[in-house]
């Protein structure tokens, strides 16, 4: 069965862009038809040429379709990204939110799975908490909140957030690690599996021990 999934995110300086990315990949892997979008940019060129990574990827991805509500409706499931800001979403990509109104209301987007992921400056720099203000969002919605959990190895070598993957961008703005994209690859994959089995009234389960990677349960503190 091939589902629909879209991508749809905001990047800055490029390491959202790079995990976003990563999530097509992993869910193109698991079979899905994907479309990958950026959301609208609302700073102005002003605030852009202050920052040589801001213009540089900002003049790189002009090529990637902008997001339009039409995919939301295209879609089977969604997975969105943002850079973390004060601990909730960048502001661009809230903005693209803020049209789904008469989506949400004719309930065009209940039932559909979704996912999130994203980037902070710092590891502990709002990451989960920026993932967690889009599940507010998502709950609003009527949507199936599928998180990465503690399901794959993956998640635990990227630093072990359950919520999403999330990257730390860092000072010289390399873009996130490897670590970052075998866990949005991986993060992808899931939703697609998911929605797949979803689709076809199947058990929804990843299937995978939840355990570490050397093999042993986790335990509580």
């Amino acid at each position: 069965m091939t589902v629909k999934v879209a991508v749809i995110y905001y990047s800055a300086t490029g390491t959202v862009h790079g995990l976003a990315q990563a999530v097509a990949e992993g869910a193109a892997s698991a079979g899905a038809e994907v479309r990958l979008r950026r959301v609208a940019e609302l700073a102005p060129d002003s605030a852009i040429d202050q920052n040589p990574q801001w213009r540089r990827h900002t003049d790189a991805t002009t090529s990637v379709t902008q997001a339009s509500v039409e995919d939301l409706v295209w879609a089977d499931a969604f997975a969105f990204g943002t850079p973390t800001r004060f601990g909730a979403p960048a502001a661009q990509l809230k903005q693209f939110i803020d049209q789904t109104g008469g989506l949400w209301q004719e309930g065009r987007l209940a039932d559909k799975p979704v996912t999130a992921f994203t980037s902070a400056f710092n590891r502990h720099g709002g990451s989960e908490a920026t993932i967690l203000s889009l599940a507010n969002v998502f709950y609003h919605w009527g949507s199936l909140i599928v998180p990465s959990g503690f399901t794959d190895p993956a998640v635990y070598a990227a630093g072990g957030n359950p919520y999403g993957t999330s990257a730390v961008t860092g000072p010289a703005g390399d873009g996130p690690d490897t670590t970052a994209l075998d866990a949005a690859r991986y993060q992808g994959r899931r939703l697609t599996r998911t929605t797949i089995r979803l689709l076809a009234g199947g058990r929804v389960a990843d299937g995978n021990p939840r355990e570490t990677e050397a093999g042993r349960t986790p335990q509580t503190a």
